[in-house]
């Protein structure tokens, strides 16, 4: 059946949309060195470039989906796109790296109203005959963002200068919005409560672990700060647990954590993203200060590992049902290790650019294998009417994964290296990515928790590509 001329636009728009938010989440990986030199920035000041925007997305996610059910999905859509294109500005703006930090949390206060209302949109516009294809098509665009947010970031910082990294997101949103207001109608959910009191207690907790990490170093591990910041983290991450077992209305569903497949399918993504952006943080710095690539040569060179996880991930995706999901993610996490421990064994100031080939393409295959495999662990663990919320909860703690595999390594980093020479930022990238392939390595640990073999005749239905695509 074809589209459509209103499902056409609501299929442009929305990936659009998606794009640009999905797009900003990676794009800054390449103008880090720059704004590490513009702003006089330190290896935890640079990691609150990329942390801020994670940790607001993260913990916003499920909200911006309740808000578009409440209160209008396009109303929201359109809202949180004014929103990440102001804080944008701010971005571009920004004097210092205080500054930068807080209009980066603000777009991803954004982003969390952006994307989960988008794939509502989508999914509403079309039946369930089309939803596949049509979420087949959102998933490829934004998969883009993967391929394309170092290259267009290298680009636009060598070609003009990084705060243009920002300013292209204002003409893209001042097109959208009008588009949207005019070409989609609103769409609405079942009204649900926003669990306030939930997204006050992740946040405290992820901010507090986040904030340890980062002080460690600098502070001492043992200091009043550090101690207190984990201990406050602790407490409300118990706070979290018990009001989400107490609450009618909760942010993350943990009776769902009983289920082995979907805890552990949640603990591998979390893991496989903490090494993803790990690898993106530090790759794209060790490209240009150690082996003197300009910002555009950074992203390039990173194509062998970003070309082969775009490329790879559908085919893998196809593959879940014929040999499961626990044989992927396994495999795929420790190809992951083995790409990046091979990198961490033999980096360093002589390295040649194309000693690291060889490993970006283990790795990439690696984890083009583990994404969709985790995914479809996850949302095969509940019910149908139930992948909404399961799909939240997993994009909600990858992007924690992010945030924690920026902190952990630069943590290890700090410790050992610096951004004083070429040497010491060499010894603090053995670490930091050797840190990396130790977290894929415990997530091939915990993805053999995953139940083995091949799904069930009756578990493969029409839906699973539906399943699949809603956690993208």
């Amino acid at each position: 059946m074809k589209m459509t001329v209103g499902q056409r636009w609501v299929l442009a728009l929305t990936s659009l949309a998606a794009l640009m938010i999905t797009l900003d989440a990676l794009v800054v990986t390449t103008a880090l060195p720059s704004i590490q030199r513009d702003l006089h920035a330190s290896i935890a000041q640079l990691e609150w470039t990329i942390n801020a925007y994670n940790l607001s997305f993260a913990v916003l996610l499920m909200a911006g989906a309740a808000l578009g059910d409440r209160y209008g999905r396009r109303r929201v859509l359109m809202v949180g796109l004014v929103l990440f294109g102001v804080a944008s500005v701010g971005c571009a703006l920004a004097p210092g790296l205080g500054w930068l930090i807080a209009a980066r949390a603000a777009q991803g206060i954004g982003a969390a109203a952006v994307l989960p209302v988008a794939m509502s949109l989508l999914s509403a516009a079309f039946g369930p005959e089309q939803r596949t294809r049509a979420l087949g098509l959102f998933t490829a665009v934004t998969g883009l963002a993967t391929l394309g947010g170092p290259l267009v970031g290298g680009a636009v910082v060598q070609g003009l200068a990084w705060q243009w990294i920002f300013w292209l997101n204002v003409p893209i949103g001042a097109v959208l919005v009008p588009l949207i207001a005019t070409r989609l109608s609103e769409s609405f959910g079942a009204a649900r409560a926003v669990d306030y009191r939930g997204i006050a207690l992740v946040s405290v907790a992820a901010f507090g672990l986040v904030w340890g990490l980062v002080r460690g170093n600098e502070s001492g591990w043992a200091s009043g700060e550090v101690v207190g910041a984990f201990a406050v983290a602790a407490v409300a991450l118990a706070g979290f647990v018990r009001w989400e077992l107490r609450t009618p209305t909760p942010l993350i569903p943990m009776r769902w954590f009983g289920s082995r497949a979907f805890s552990a399918g949640n603990a591998v993504g979390l893991l496989l993203f903490a090494s993803i952006f790990s690898g993106a943080f530090f790759f794209t710095q060790f490209l240009q200060l150690v082996q003197h690539n300009g910002p555009l040569g950074a992203g390039l060179r990173l194509a062998p590992w970003t070309v082969t996880l775009f490329l790879v991930a559908p085919i893998a995706g196809k593959q879940v049902n014929r040999f499961g999901e626990r044989a992927l993610i396994v495999t795929g996490l420790l190809m992951q290790a083995i790409g990046y421990g091979w990198i961490a064994l033999t980096a360093s100031p002589e390295l040649s650019y194309p000693a690291l080939i060889a490993p970006f393409v283990i790795s990439g295959i690696g984890v083009s294998m583990a994404i969709p495999a985790a995914q479809s662990a996850v949302l095969r663990a509940v019910p149908l009417p139930a992948i909404g919320a399961a799909s939240g909860t997993f994009n909600t703690l990858r992007q924690l994964g992010g945030a924690f595999g920026i902190a952990v390594p630069a943590a290890v980093f700090a410790a050992i290296g610096g951004l004083d020479s070429v040497q010491a930022f060499s010894d603090g990238f053995v670490g930091a990515i050797g840190t990396a392939a130790a977290l894929a390595l415990a997530g091939a640990g915990i993805g053999l928790l995953i139940p083995g073999g091949a799904p069930t005749p009756q578990d493969i239905s029409a839906d699973t590509a539906e399943r699949l695509g809603a956690a993208s």
